[in-house]
């Protein structure tokens, strides 16, 4: 098992969640003291299914839309929306 200090974890998570992802275990520790482990997550546990997209961000991303024609303008519904919080 990998230890890993807590800066070291947040400097090169991506790198860190990539290991645990292929199936190392990591210990996250703070001053050499064991805070958590990390450990790879069971596919069948998480009941999540990745479905790919059927077109690319790209095909979409440059698209425009017509404006909404509504009755009362978008601003004015986002003022009354935020001013109940």
């Amino acid at each position: 098992m990998k230890r890993v200090k807590i800066a070291d974890l947040k400097n090169q998570l991506s790198r860190h969640l990539r290991e645990v992802e292929h199936g190392a275990e990591i210990e996250v520790t703070d001053r050499r003291r064991p805070i958590v482990r990390l450990v790879p997550s069971r596919a069948s546990e998480s009941g999540i299914r990745i479905i790919p997209a059927r077109r690319s961000f790209a095909d979409l991303r440059d698209r425009r839309y017509p404006p909404a024609r509504w009755r009362i303008g978008s601003l004015r519904l986002l003022l009354e929306e935020r001013g109940r919080r």
